[in-house]
């Protein structure tokens, strides 16, 4: 390749599958102008749907278990080798300029050169704009683009969650909530706000693709807009269901991703790596976990993978769980042989006050769940018991046992430990504002 092309990295939290281009009545048009000139991918999962692992896991090309972010970074958990980072591997093996601006949520602030990272920007906070928590970042970005750096570089662009949006939300009355919540006052309170994030979060990635274009680099630049995982809603984030695990994937720039077209085939976060350094011409480091989606992109192949699989384990507590998911069926293992929910790995919110004070956390939790994502897309009746699914459940048990096996999953051998000086909550919280040091403090038989 006579001239690498640089690499754009945007993505946000908590934001799921919530734009437009996936027919969501939220209004993105900077979103869905890059997917009308790219390639976009409708069944794009998270390996974690929690924020460090997830990263982590796109970052590395490798799952949690096996990259050892099996927690939140900023409660102790962190990478056994951040020179697999993507931002290393670019610098290392091409002369990369690695800039970061924003959240990156994998390493201390203080820590990004380990993992790669030359700078992070400094942003400029608008006095006039004091909820705004997206501008400085995308101002910063475009800022380093329109000096028309010489490349290839790679700019990580990292916004913050929409559901923590401090601006002014969208009237509430025309909002509804996500499918399998109720249409009520606080849903819709809870809903309205995210959805103002989202669109304040599209005006922010439109600052950067704009300033992008007006420096002349767009034609040679590959952006990859992504989030870590679903929505900050009750059994979504954190969450081995569709709505936690399911993510936007937009692609646009060399290597095919251009044209407009939708993907319907299997794709991971852990294969991003892996295609990234395929189209900008280098190899990717030994032991990634992925595949690469060059097929899929080039319009080669319908399809390069037949399953994904996801892992939780730990958020603010404890939940080891793992799944397998087919175009047909979602597997689901339950680890710690509890019969309630982790509370407090669901996020604080009026939707979550409403179901708990409705007796969402009394409700029963099964060890398996097997679903029909065809019939049943919203994963709410499980077929474990039911005779005619016998066969499935069977060969989605075994699906799940070979991949645990074959990539050495700790949960074989029992408890996962996490870091000695990890902030873990007691599984009897309720929300995950509340925590206590693990190691020093917690039972680890309750585990």
């Amino acid at each position: 390749m006579s001239k690498r092309p640089n690499v754009l990295y945007l993505h946000a939290h908590d934001t799921g599958r919530c734009i437009e281009p996936y027919g969501y009545p939220v209004r993105t048009p900077n979103l869905m102008a890059l997917a009308e000139g790219g390639v976009l991918m409708r069944q794009c999962f998270c390996a974690n749907p929690t924020c460090s692992p997830s990263r982590a896991a796109l970052l590395t090309g490798q799952y949690p278990h096996t990259n050892g972010m099996t927690g939140l970074m900023h409660r102790g958990f962190q990478l056994n080798e951040p020179r697999r980072h993507l931002a290393a591997t670019l610098r290392d093996r091409a002369q990369y300029r690695t800039v970061l601006v924003g959240v990156q949520h994998v390493t201390r602030s203080t820590e990004i050169h380990t993992t790669g990272y030359e700078r992070k920007l400094e942003l400029d906070h608008d006095p006039d704009r004091p909820d705004d928590h997206y501008a400085p970042i995308a101002r910063a970005a475009a800022r380093w683009l329109r000096d028309r750096p010489r490349g290839p570089f790679f700019l990580d662009v990292g916004l913050p969650k929409p559901h923590g949006y401090s601006g002014p939300p969208k009237d509430s009355r025309w909002v509804v909530p996500p499918p399998g919540l109720p249409d009520t006052a606080p849903t819709r309170e809870h809903a309205a706000r995210t959805h103002a994030g989202i669109e304040a979060m599209d005006r922010a990635m439109g600052l950067v693709l704009d300033a992008l274009a007006d420096a002349g680099l767009a034609a040679n630049t590959l952006v990859v807009c992504t989030t870590d995982h679903g929505l900050a809603f009750p059994e979504r984030k954190c969450n081995l269901t569709d709505g936690g695990l399911g993510v936007l994937s937009i692609w646009r720039g060399p290597g095919g991703c251009e044209g407009g077209r939708v993907i319907d085939g299997l794709v991971s976060h852990v294969d991003f790596l892996q295609t990234i350094c395929e189209i900008v011409g280098i190899d990717p480091p030994d032991g990634c976990q992925g595949v690469s989606l060059t097929p899929l992109i080039r319009g080669e192949k319908d399809t390069v993978r037949d399953a994904i699989f996801g892992q939780i384990n730990y958020h603010a507590a404890y939940q080891p769980e793992r799944c397998v998911r087919t175009e047909r069926y979602k597997y689901i293992r339950r680890f710690d042989h509890r019969t309630r929910r982790v509370m407090a790995n669901c996020d604080d919110s009026p939707s979550k006050t409403l179901w708990v004070e409705h007796g969402w956390g009394d409700l029963p939790m099964a060890e398996e769940c097997l679903f029909d994502v065809v019939l049943d897309p919203i994963e709410h009746r499980n077929l474990v018991d039911d005779e005619r699914y016998a066969q499935p459940l069977q060969q989605m048990r075994e699906a799940l046992d070979t991949w645990m096996r074959d990539h050495a999953d700790p949960l074989l051998e029992g408890f996962v430990e996490p870091p000695v000086d990890a902030r873990i909550n007691d599984f009897h919280t309720a929300s995950p504002s509340s925590w206590v040091w693990h190691r020093r403090t917690t039972d680890l038989n309750q585990y």
